[in-house]
């Protein structure tokens, strides 16, 4: 299912094609027909659902939902806004800045990483050659070379073990990251102390507020009232531990009658800094305007965490390939000097 999800570059195109179209006057069957033939399978045959259903007298929007799940919730509740209100031109082309802003950020932090990737995988091949050179070649005076790197492995099937071993620390990561993704056994309740790590943490808290920020004046100019706007920003957060704040939030709008920043305050789930910027907003008169410039800004301070969480992970990866290598030098140089010294100890 996790695949089969609209990716963010494969909506800021589409989103990008259909304002442009919707601005050039085009029919909208005809754009989606002509969007039917973009893509990936999965793309391909959910815009062409939502094409025929559109044909039908379906709104997009009503369409979209029933793509199996394959377009994202803020696309489709937006675009929703704006059929209903005349604006489906606009937000098409707004929704196409903002998730290619969302795929910029994600570049910029996997440029950053690529270099001591790159060289991390070296390494490995590096070290891939030589297990295999001690399972083909043999010593001088006859028999196995001798296992310079102290694992046991050797040949073919020795660097197939030794991919394994890779395979299965690159697996349980994933597992992990996927593991918080999907907030298995309520993980997600320790953000607050993730949060607390230095460096990451007020990283991380940065890029999911500019999120949040992002979709909330999405939302509220394209007119959706601060209930239904809140919940579609803590929902485009991915985070299950923002989403908990969903009822409590509209329990304090509806019943207490608290503003935009009360009923956010209520959740415990923002810092003050930021509180105190959406009650500025709100004091301006130009709510909407006012928190796109919020917007704006913490997407500038998303640019600067993702920039921290690349450095920090190129300082792990570049670690772990110096460390790495250290290692085996080290095992290359004491396998050698213990046969030195035992050519010695022969010699007396």
């Amino acid at each position: 299912m996790f695949f089969q999800r609209m990716s963010l570059s494969a909506a800021g195109a589409f989103c990008r094609r259909m304002g442009i179209g919707l601005r050039a006057g085009v029919d909208v069957v005809r754009l989606l027909d002509t969007e039917s033939k973009f893509g990936t399978t999965r793309q391909r045959d959910a815009i062409s659902d939502v094409t025929e259903n559109v044909k039908a007298g379906f709104q997009i929007s009503e369409s979209m939902k029933r793509s199996s799940s394959f377009f994202p919730s803020l696309l489709i509740s937006l675009v929703h806004v704006g059929e209903e209100s005349g604006t489906l031109e606009r937000t098409f082309l707004t929704l196409a800045e903002h998730y290619e802003h969302q795929v910029a950020i994600r570049r910029q932090f996997v440029s950053s990483i690529a270099y001591p990737v790159i060289m991390l995988t070296i390494g490995i091949g590096v070290v891939s050659l030589v297990i295999y050179l001690m399972g083909v070649l043999t010593a001088v005076g006859g028999g196995p070379m001798q296992d310079i790197l102290g694992l046991g492995l050797r040949g073919g099937k020795g660097v197939l073990i030794f991919w394994g071993y890779i395979a299965c620390i690159l697996a349980v990561i994933l597992a992990c990251y996927m593991g918080f993704q999907r907030n298995l056994g309520g993980v997600q309740n320790l953000v607050p102390l993730l949060y607390k790590v230095p460096k990451i943490g007020p990283a991380l808290q940065t890029i999911t507020l500019s999120r949040f920020a992002r979709t909330l004046a999405l939302a509220m100019g394209a007119g959706l009232d601060p209930i239904r706007s809140v919940k579609l920003s803590l929902n485009s957060t991915d985070s299950d531990y923002y989403r908990s704040g969903a009822d409590q939030f509209e329990s304090s709008v509806r019943d207490r009658g608290d503003t935009l920043a009360g009923g956010l305050r209520s959740t415990y789930l923002f810092p003050e800094p930021f509180l105190h910027l959406i009650e500025v907003a709100e004091m301006s008169g130009t709510e909407s305007e006012s928190i796109d410039h919020l917007a704006d800004d913490y997407e500038e301070r998303a640019k600067m965490a993702m920039r921290v969480l690349a450095g920090v992970a190129t300082t792990i990866i570049t670690l772990t390939y110096i460390l790495t290598m250290i290692f085996f030098i080290l095992r290359i140089f004491m396998s050698y000097a213990a046969g030195i010294n035992e050519a010695l100890d022969m010699t007396r």
